[in-house]
């Protein structure tokens, strides 16, 4: 079997002694090496969609067709997403708690340098205090903001791989223990009236 480069960098990574530096890059580059294969299946399953939708044109005579693709879309390459999406919700969750105690070890702007962090939202950061691997590379979302200005959309691997960690706990999570979005005063709910008080 040959080795693939995602198991090289595993194989970095299980290395007794290494340093912290080369343990964020190396999971970086393993998260990157994931959403890139789950971005691929996504786009074969789109590719099989499309042909489902040219397919609609010839109704009632495809029908049967459009099913079969929607269906092996739907399958396709499901084992392998699984175990993906798997491998890549246990770094975010590793991330998010930071038990190696990664940003501690490194430091703010070593931190910042290995994520790739704008200077200006560096300052802005440090000022917050949002100086936690999580609140970088989650919250706030900095990593990679030196390549993507002003982007609406992040795809950084790491904040993908928190992403789905927290999916991955709002799926498994038991419903009496979640917030109700919709009850009074929350984001979705109607707003409490204000407190009044006598001066």
């Amino acid at each position: 079997m040959t080795l693939t480069p995602t198991m090289r960098l595993c194989d970095i990574a299980s290395k007794p002694g290494i340093s912290a530096s080369t343990q964020l890059i190396t999971t970086r580059r393993i998260c990157r090496n994931i959403s890139r294969n789950l971005d691929a299946i996504h786009a074969e399953r789109r590719a099989m969609r499309r042909q489902a939708g040219k397919l609609k044109a010839f109704l009632p005579f495809t029908l049967k067709a459009i099913a079969d693709l929607e269906q092996q879309a739907q399958k396709h390459r499901s084992l392998e997403r699984a175990k993906a999406l798997v491998a890549l919700a246990g770094f975010g969750r590793s991330l998010l708690f930071d038990h190696e105690g990664l940003a501690q070890t490194l430091g703010f702007d070593r931190l910042c340098d290995l994520l790739s962090v704008n200077t200006v939202e560096r300052e802005r950061a440090r000022r917050d205090c949002s100086t936690s691997l999580d609140c970088l590379v989650f919250t706030h979302a900095l990593e990679d903001s030196a390549e993507r200005r002003e982007q609406g959309w992040n795809d950084a691997p790491l904040f993908n791989a928190c992403h789905a960690a927290m999916a991955n706990f709002i799926r498994e999570c038991p419903k009496h223990l979640l917030p109700d979005p919709f009850a009074p005063g929350a984001p979705f709910g109607p707003k409490l009236p204000p407190k009044l008080s006598v001066v």
